[in-house]
């Protein structure tokens, strides 16, 4: 159902674009929504002319309203119109469709004007509401069947969909809602009885009206109406017209009786006293109108604009005392007098013009507004005299200002031009302007920086293209003189030309990075911009940009030690007499950033027993922080991770696996499973158990030597003996120390006990000390693992083999390598006793 009343306020905000002499008309249309954020986009306008956003700079485009408020603002730079204020539909075109906003883009050099027209679409943001939220009745209980009673509209400034499309009544038993169609096209409600009324029964009926509009979602406003039922009035006032129109000049006083309503009841008494009140209009009517509740005189409370609305529709309610109401509608219109002087707009900005302009050059547009109508609003122009300019007409409201001969800035540097308009109203009015014009010189000043040097900073590993810094330099010069264009000067940056590290706009002077720096390579360096004007010929000065590249925490620690590999795993002893504070390794990292993005610190994430081992903060040391006990699992496994100090921080981890052991026995059984699960490898096995082959045939042919040459002597000493020849002992030096701090090599030492008769002397073999037992782990990780052995192995040679837990790729391979360096110590062993006897 369509809101009773309609707004019919117009605002002037057309502004007519009809091609002007020299220069080029078009016009582009766009549609957006109401209530758009400040600094939404309208529309690309320099694409949708087709001009380039060096043309909308240098023609120092702008936006051109006349007398509309500034809704609209144009960024030249980006050739866009952006929304300048929140625009409410309602408050700029009340209930008048299409809603649109017309103004004009102006460009100078040469002069062109386009036509741009910005459609304002509704958007549901207004609810239905009723004037009065209570609506009172006071209705007889012997009204009959049909009888009807005018209800107040709702208001919904929307339009469209997103206007007032019907209305609801709570359920009762007693009225029904039925809509009646006007002349003019609109509807009103009312309510109509379809029950008796009982006043016995009930005296006060309360019902809640409904108004419901048809956006998306849809809105609604309520009212309440409250019925008092009365006894006998079967006569409803009637309107002695449906329609009432009267005319008020816009100049007319407050207090003005514009016209008069009258009804008439037929009853008689109390029943038939009639009085008038302005009901279902729109807001704002009652601020202008007021009506005499007795006789019907309507009466203008403020003043009227015919600029502003030229018609109002006024509804009048005539109520009796029964409660019985009829409605009618008063059409107001406005008259226009000659009240508005007409409205002269320089549409340039500029005031200067080059000294070698030709005649008929376009030095700027006028355009002229005179609100008025018919022949108020025609308006004349004309120019002060003696001076080399005319003013010539474009089109309707358009005036080009143009050279009428040559202009000499030596004899003439500045014009004042007075433009003069008026209208052809009865008393005619008028309006001036005047334009300061100055006569431009020739270039003579160079670009200047605001600095004698730049310095400027980025992040490193930054985006390609990314806007690093501006310079800015200035031209005191007017014009093309003054329109300064940068330009990198070609140099090279570490034999690399810098115009692979930078570029400059050549318009903004904006520094962009040409490519993605890293700061561990390049941390500064220098280049040069150029200023040229665009005078004819050019001046020119430069400056040095000095850019800093600044570091960010883009490198993850390093761990260097322990080492990681996928073949094989380091496992670091730990004895069970470990005291508190045992250093079982240490976790070494580094960090290639710089500053606190280097500084790192060390944690200890996972472990399979954290009670017994700590890493330290800043030097990366475990220890223990207890006590090795014999109830510790023999494989400790740790997770140590390594952060920076950058924002965000990154992190590295390391796996260290930890034997707590005495023997290697009780390793074996438990590090086994520090092994992966993989396949065997047949071709290694099988070298593996072929070089064992070699070694111990090495070994027993080691043997049957030693024992050939030990019956030889044992010969010779008995024949030696029998002969009773005396016996001088003789020692080498190399084996003459006793006292456990021999040079034997692999610190086997001997204690030699030598009596008078060698025949009868004891050779005993030193006990070896603690030594350190290295092994290459065969899996190619490099990593060499260090086993302490308190005992020779020539002094127990059922030891059980020391070797490495380094992982391979099985544990039968494990063993080969095992035995493997086992036999080599005891060949070599056996070298060295052969070399004793025989020496």
């Amino acid at each position: 159902m369509e809101i009773l009343g309609r707004t019919m306020r117009w605002r002037t905000l057309l502004f007519i674009s009809i091609l002007p002499l020299a220069s080029v008309a078009g016009q582009v249309s766009y549609s957006i929504p109401e209530e758009m954020a400040k600094g939404s986009l309208v529309g690309s306008i320099g694409q949708d002319l087709g001009l380039d956003r060096k043309r909308l700079t240098s023609g120092k485009a702008r936006i051109f309203t006349g007398d509309s408020a500034g809704y609209i603002e144009l960024n030249r730079e980006r050739g866009v119109l952006l929304i300048k204020e929140k625009i409410d539909r309602e408050a700029l075109c009340g209930q008048t469709t299409p809603c649109a906003l017309h103004f004009q883009i102006i460009l100078e050099n040469p002069m062109e004007f386009y036509t741009v027209v910005v459609e304002i679409t509704d958007i549901n943001d207004n609810a239905p509401m009723f004037e009065k939220s209570n609506m009172n009745f006071k209705i007889s209980e012997s009204a009959v069947i049909g009888a009807k009673f005018l209800l107040e509209r709702a208001i919904d400034p929307d339009v469209g969909m997103n206007s007032l499309q019907g209305y609801l009544l709570t359920k009762t038993d007693n009225f029904v809602l039925k809509f009646k169609d006007q002349p003019d096209g609109e509807k009103t409600v009312e309510m109509v009885l379809q029950k008796p009324l009982d006043r016995e029964k009930q005296e006060d009926i309360f019902i809640v009206l409904t108004a419901v509009d048809g956006g998306e979602p849809n809105l609604s406003g309520t009212a309440q109406i409250h019925v008092t039922v009365l006894d006998a009035n079967d006569n409803a006032p009637v309107f002695t017209n449906t329609v009432y129109k009267a005319t008020i000049t816009e100049n007319a006083p407050q207090g003005t009786v514009i016209t008069t309503v009258s009804a008439s009841d037929a009853d008689k008494g109390s029943n038939s006293k009639i009085t008038y009140s302005i009901s279902n209009t729109v807001a704002g009517v009652r601020d202008m109108f007021e009506i005499n509740e007795l006789n019907g005189d309507l009466i203008l409370k403020s003043s009227v604009d015919y600029e502003k609305a030229r018609h109002y529709q006024i509804h009048v309610q005539a109520s009796d005392e029964g409660g019985l109401t009829d409605s009618c509608k008063i059409t107001v219109e406005v008259v226009d007098i000659n009240d508005n002087s007409p409205v002269i707009n320089i549409m340039s900005q500029t005031n200067v013009i080059a000294e070698d302009s030709k005649p008929a050059t376009v030095v700027t547009m006028v355009n002229v507004q005179d609100l008025d109508s018919g022949e108020n609003g025609k308006v004349h122009c004309a120019i002060n005299e003696h001076i080399p300019f005319t003013l010539k007409p474009a089109s309707s409201n358009f005036f080009n200002l143009v050279t009428d001969n040559d202009l000499d800035r030596e004899r003439a540097s500045e014009y004042n031009i007075t433009v003069a308009c008026s209208d052809e109203g009865v008393h005619s009015l008028s309006s001036s302007v005047t334009l300061t014009l100055q006569i431009s010189d020739v270039n003579d000043n160079a670009p200047v920086f605001e600095r004698s040097s730049y310095e400027a900073y980025i992040v490193e590993n930054n985006t390609p293209g990314l806007s690093i810094f501006t310079v800015k330099a200035r031209d005191a010069d007017w014009n093309q003189n003054a329109r300064v264009s940068y330009i990198l000067e070609d140099s090279s940056v570490n034999g690399v030309p810098v115009s692979s590290y930078v570029s400059v706009s050549a318009d903004s002077g904006v520094i962009h990075a040409v490519r993605s720096f890293d700061y561990e390579q390049i941390k500064d360096f220098q280049f040069r911009v150029k200023a040229q004007d665009g005078g004819s010929p050019p001046l020119s000065s430069n400056v040095t940009v000095k850019m800093m590249i600044q570091d960010q925490n883009d490198n993850p620690p390093q761990v260097l030690y322990p080492v990681q590999t996928g073949g094989s795993v380091v496992a670091e002893m730990v004895p069970r007499s470990a005291d508190v504070g045992y250093l079982v390794t240490k976790v070494v990292a580094v960090d290639v950033d710089s500053g606190q993005n280097a500084w790192l610190s060390y944690k200890l994430q996972k472990a399979t027993d954290r009670a017994l081992f700590e890493v330290g903060l800043q030097n990366g040391e475990i220890r223990t922080i207890r006590q090795v006990t014999d109830k510790d699992a023999v494989k400790q496994r740790l997770t140590v991770i390594v952060e920076d100090n950058g924002q965000p921080s990154r992190s590295a981890t390391v796996i260290v696996n930890v034997a707590v052991a005495d023997s290697f026995p009780e390793v074996l059984s438990e590090f086994t499973d520090f092994t992966h699960d993989k396949e065997y490898n047949d071709s290694l096995t099988f070298y593996l158990m072929l070089a064992l082959a070699v070694v111990s045939f090495l070994f027993i042919t080691c043997l049957v030597v030693i024992i050939s040459v030990k019956i030889y002597r044992w010969r010779q000493s008995r024949i030696l003996y029998h002969s009773n020849l005396p016996v001088i002992p003789y020692y080498p030096p190399r084996y003459s120390d006793t006292l456990g701090t021999g040079t034997l090599q692999h610190v086997y030492n001997y204690e030699v006990c030598r009596t008078t008769d060698s025949r009868k002397s004891d050779c005993k073999f030193g006990r070896a000390g603690s030594q350190n037992v290295l092994i290459m782990d065969p899996s190619s990780t490099g990593t060499m693992q260090r086993i302490q052995s308190e005992k020779s192995i020539l002094d127990e040679p059922d030891s059980p083999l020391e070797v490495s837990f380094s992982e391979v790729t099985d544990f039968p391979h494990q063993l080969f390598v095992g035995l493997f360096w086992q036999h080599i110590q005891t060949i070599e062993q056996t070298v060295t006793l052969l070399a004793i006897e025989l020496s």
